[in-house]
């Protein structure tokens, strides 16, 4: 029988690192004390999955060991100590970094050291060194500047090395300490540029009112600056507290996003787990031709190591992942969030109709999500245009699989909103059509369908034409990934006003809008269209006057498309991992074997309807995924659709 994968080979085959921060227990100037506390902690997490285990600045000493560090006793013990560390990595595949006071070329430097299987890879000294306030490193320590040697006892050291496992793709370790963050220039900066994807800290920055959420954001910002995974260890509260306190901060982030943090202020050990992305920051800076193209590229050292086998064995994912990453999560200032999206796609709407000097504004409102969503963009853009509301010209056309719940809610919802509404039925037109062309009127094909998308945009067209206007498209963002429209009927408009809106965004801007922005005028109309199964009616209703034709019956659930399409056209993921974070993302709501069915379908649709997202009409872009082929996404129309 085939060995099954274990779950961290599992989680690393798709470019997981599990990494870890620690604020110990600490005892100031007790090294062998430190030490033992140093090593269970590397054992526990490294059974715990931990690849990478970060300890702050000065952990084998303690910082705040003050004029202590003159003294050789300490400074000797502590070297002894980091081999025995050292050794304590051998077979934990591991790597962890840990801070001390190191003597080099008859100075003293504040260092971070790396190990790994067992070794000493190498070490990097600090270079800005705090000498105000209640900091004066430079009374015992020398920056890095001032080192000349590149090894110590046969050990690599300087600012310029980076540390890269052989035998886990993506993984390359850059090392910068406390004050360095602080600075113009960080050398992070220079470290992910020379291929660093991971960054780290060991940091002991003392507390006062406002830093932690300050140094939150510093973290966040420079892990996003530098497409990069930035683990920070902040020293504990175990340090000296003479003047100042120390909280023990520890942080995880991953291209400006927190994944993982410490509680603060314990004289417990506390540490914080997280799988940050190697793939997905190497597509980052794959895009970034910012990134790219930055000229300033310094020359690093490349220390080469290897994990060996590890990772433990937690099937979890330790990061957040959304089942719906276009929808803000719970907490967000939702009325913020949906102002923003409305003033995008007002404020773009509104400018084509000023350009286009457009008297009116012709929309087809069919009673369903997409049309109501334009519906409520287009009364704030004809404010933002200057123009009256009744230029707002709404066409609701029945057809053969028009239900009367859908008709009845188009025009509630036209008259609750003041809105001028036009009833034009297309059966006889279609049927004239299939007259004309020989189509039996039975045969309910997809040229049944398409004779009526296209009758209902000629009619919208027409109109247009009739009174000095243009049209405004509905369809969204998630119709455009699968193809779902028909070309050249409502694949077309002169504004896409929803083209950069998916469809479970869609239904969160819709539910806002009936509890808050149009409660009283409407809210209950925009309740039934939201719990109204989402059609293009297309198809001849019941016997008992029932919808028949159901859209996620026939191309899936929307929510599980929009899911794919982020994952794919956002981050680069392939189809084995897009499968394995749906089915993390879904699992109490979708079985595996659902999920394998839709992400094939998802796949196999967007690769055939590239055509008619390369003929869009322009719209505005909302959030970061956008398929516009002026903007970006750009794709052969004719790929195979093989991405493994």
């Amino acid at each position: 029988m085939p060995v099954q994968p274990s779950p961290s080979s599992l989680r690393e085959s798709h470019g997981f690192l599990r990494v870890a921060t620690v604020s110990p227990t600490l005892i100031l100037g007790d090294v062998a004390a430190n030490l033992a506390v140093l090593q269970a902690e590397t054992r526990a997490l490294a059974a715990q999955g931990a690849r990478l285990i970060l300890f702050p600045e000065l952990s084998l000493t303690g910082y705040s060991c003050a004029d202590l560090f003159h003294h050789q006793a300490l400074l000797k013990r502590a070297r002894e100590t980091l081999t025995t560390l050292a050794e304590t990595t051998a077979g934990l595949g591991c790597v962890v970094v840990v801070g001390l006071p190191m003597v080099a070329e008859s100075r003293l430097y504040n260092v971070a050291a790396v190990l790994a299987d067992g070794r000493i890879l190498g070490v990097v000294p600090k270079t800005f060194l705090p000498n105000s306030g209640e900091f004066y490193e430079r009374r015992w320590f020398s920056p890095s500047t001032t080192l000349g040697a590149t090894e110590v006892d046969g050990i690599p050291i300087g600012i310029d090395l980076v540390f890269a496992a052989e035998d886990l793709s993506g993984f390359v370790l850059g090392v910068e300490i406390c004050e360095d963050l602080w600075t113009v220039i960080p050398p992070s900066s220079h470290a992910a540029l020379a291929g660093a994807t991971v960054l780290v800290n060991p940091s002991a920055s003392d507390e006062v009112l406002g830093k932690a959420p300050y140094r939150r954001n510093l973290v966040c910002q420079q892990s996003a600056r530098c497409l990069a995974a930035y683990v920070y260890a902040g020293a504990g509260a175990g340090e000296s507290s003479t003047d100042v306190v120390y909280s023990g901060h520890g942080l995880i982030t991953e291209n400006g996003v927190l994944l993982g943090e410490t509680e603060r202020f314990s004289f417990q050990t506390k540490f914080a787990l997280a799988d940050v992305d190697l793939q997905r920051l190497q597509h980052e800076r794959f895009k970034s031709s910012s990134f790219r193209d930055d000229e300033s590229r310094p020359v690093f050292r490349k220390v080469s190591f290897t994990l060996g086998q590890g990772g433990g064995t937690d099937a979890k994912l330790l990061r957040p992942l959304a089942a719906h990453p276009f929808v803000p999560p719970a907490g967000a200032d939702r009325r913020a969030v949906c102002e923003e999206i409305f003033a995008i796609q007002a404020t773009g709407l509104a400018r084509r109709l000023r350009q286009t000097k457009s008297k009116t504004a012709v929309l087809g409102l069919s009673g369903g999500l997409d049309s109501t969503l334009a519906l409520l963009v287009l009364i704030e853009a004809l404010k933002r245009a200057g123009m009256p509301a009744d230029a707002a010209l709404t066409i609701t056309m029945p057809g053969f699989g028009t239900t009367s719940r859908t008709k009845s809610n188009a025009e509630k919802l036209a008259e609750a909103l003041n809105v001028p509404l036009r009833t034009i039925s297309i059966r006889a037109a279609v049927e004239q059509h299939f007259a004309d062309i020989g189509h039996p009127p039975g045969q309910h094909d997809i040229t049944y369908e398409n004779a009526q998308a296209r009758e209902r945009t000629q009619v919208l067209m027409d109109v247009a034409n009739q009174t000095g206007g243009i049209v405004v498209g509905t369809g969204d963002l998630s119709e455009a990934a699968l193809g779902w429209c028909t070309f050249n009927g409502d694949h077309m408009s002169m504004y896409h006003v929803n083209a950069g809106v998916p469809k479970t965004l869609v239904k969160y801007l819709i539910e806002w809008a009936a509890t808050e922005l149009y409660a009283k005028e409407a809210g209950e109309i925009l309740h039934d269209i939201i719990d109204t199964p989402i059609s293009p009616e297309l198809l001849p209703v019941g016997a008992d006057g029932q919808m028949e034709q159901k859209t996620e019956d026939t191309v899936g659930p929307y929510e599980l498309h929009d899911f794919f399409l982020f994952h794919f056209v956002r981050h680069g993921c392939p189809a084995a991992k897009i499968l394995w974070l749906a089915q993390i993302a879904f699992a109490e709501k979708h079985t595996s074997a659902v999920i394998e069915k839709w992400l094939a379908v998802f796949l196999r649709r967007f690769a055939q309807n590239q055509f008619k997202r390369s003929s869009i009409p322009d719209g505005p872009k909302v959030g970061s995924v956008a398929l516009s082929p002026r903007g970006d996404w750009r794709m052969p129309s004719d790929w195979a659709g093989v991405l493994e």
